[in-house]
């Protein structure tokens, strides 16, 4: 398996733009040595064909080492463009020099090394292309060994827009291309920086949540003891005392089966263990846990669900029952959970409330960022959004008159080969 840089990467990629750009400028050039020929009769013809030729052997030579062997720095980059230069220039000699209209042609390679290496090698090709057109304007060789003025000024005239629309054209597929590559390039790179930004701030609630669920250990301990100890002095003969009692061993038996469940949810995201299950067996799954949370909650269950496959684990359940904890919280008298199947194969899961909205945690995309709660610690929203994310969905939210709707876009998921999910 070959290993490439970035640079090496990059540099294969431009390898056709710039095969490309090399068969364009000698088919132009052919072309002009057959439409002078239809004219007059060129000085150095044979010369100009045996430039062309080895042009082309040149060119598909560098096509050839920068797909198979791409260049570890810019130097080799900037030595092929040079020869380009050197090439170019050499056929503009032995047809006219500085008076041959696709002179302008020299401009091309300069471009291209604008884009590809760095500023100083640029500078260093842009000097060597006006040595070149300066050399070509003290020495150069005559199109004809007659004179013939009219021709030779109408050609010149026709060689002019041929050489605009050359140049118009190449700089469009070559120059163009690469920008718009190193666009696409510079979007991902701050995509990836947006991504690592929002995975540190998780990772560091993610450190206080561990801290703070090992130290919370010893005192439900303590608590539990005391519960005990209580309950056999006191409680005995008082059913009220014996009620209250209870409901706070049920509390601290709640408090130690979340902190259970946060190991446990740590443990299956640094194993990074999926499993793909049916939307219809996961929805029944989330409704288990809903309803063990929120006995008396008013959820309603759709029945009908897409017959559709999806890749999911502990931390993306803890994120939808997230969503249906503000749900509750802003419509404690309705909430409903549905899902769907999109045009394109994805999966969406629906929660709609009845509540007065979040208009301030949902200004421009949910979830992007921490916000201020005022029953709760503001980071149930940011969690969710960045384990939806990380399983390859995304978390849209909508607000109206009548509530709250929050949109979970998951992709479906297959088994591959080997057994593990794969995102379709």
């Amino acid at each position: 398996m070959e290993w490439l840089t970035h640079s090496q990467t990059g540099f294969r990629q431009a390898a056709r733009y710039l095969l490309g750009m090399r068969l364009a400028i000698i088919t132009t050039q052919l072309v002009a040595i057959a439409v002078a020929e239809s004219v007059i009769t060129l000085a150095h013809r044979a010369e100009a064909l045996l430039v062309c030729l080895l042009y082309g052997v040149l060119a598909t030579l560098g096509w050839l080492w920068f797909n198979r062997k791409p260049p570890e720095s810019s130097v080799p980059v900037s030595l092929t463009l040079a020869t380009d230069l050197i090439l170019i220039g050499l056929w503009l000699f032995y047809t006219g020099g500085y008076t041959n209209p696709l002179v302008s042609v020299l401009l091309l390679p300069i471009a291209v090394a604008i884009i590809l290496v760095p500023t100083r090698q640029s500078i260093a090709l842009t000097l060597t292309g006006i040595a070149v057109y300066t050399a070509l304007v003290i020495w150069h060789t005559p199109v004809v060994h007659d004179h013939h003025g009219g021709d030779l000024a109408q050609l010149h005239l026709v060689g002019m827009w041929v050489t605009f629309a050359l140049t118009a054209g190449i700089l469009l597929l070559v120059v163009g291309t690469l920008a718009h590559r190193l666009r696409h390039q510079q979007s991902q790179l701050s995509r990836f920086r947006e991504n690592r930004l929002r995975d540190e701030q998780v990772i560091a609630l993610g450190l206080s949540a561990a801290a703070v669920a090992h130290r919370l250990g010893t005192p439900l301990n303590t608590m539990t003891l005391l519960l005990d100890e209580i309950r056999s002095h006191s409680g005995q003969g008082n059913p009220e005392l014996e009620e209250d009692l209870d409901m706070m061993g049920q509390q601290v038996m709640l408090c130690s089966s979340h902190l259970q469940q946060l190991t446990k949810t740590a443990v299956e995201a640094r194993t990074a263990q999926l499993e793909t299950l049916p939307v219809r067996e996961w929805l029944a799954r989330l409704r288990e846990s809903a309803t063990l949370l929120w006995p008396s909650g008013p959820i309603q269950w759709a029945k009908d669900h897409p017959d559709a496959r999806i890749a999911v684990d502990a931390t993306l359940d803890q994120a939808i029952l997230n969503l249906l904890a503000n749900a509750l919280t802003a419509s404690p008298q309705w909430v409903a959970v549905s899902s769907r199947q999109t045009d394109s194969g994805r999966i969406e899961i629906v929660v709609e409330d009845h509540g007065e909205g979040l208009e301030a945690a949902l200004a421009g995309a949910p979830g992007e960022d921490i916000v201020d709660s005022r029953n709760g610690l503001g980071v149930g929203l940011f969690l969710s959004n960045a384990t939806i994310q990380r399983l390859g969905g995304n978390l849209k939210a909508r607000t109206g008159n009548t509530g709250t709707t929050m949109v979970i876009d998951l992709p479906q998921a297959v088994t591959s080969t080997g057994g593990e999910p794969e995102y379709v």
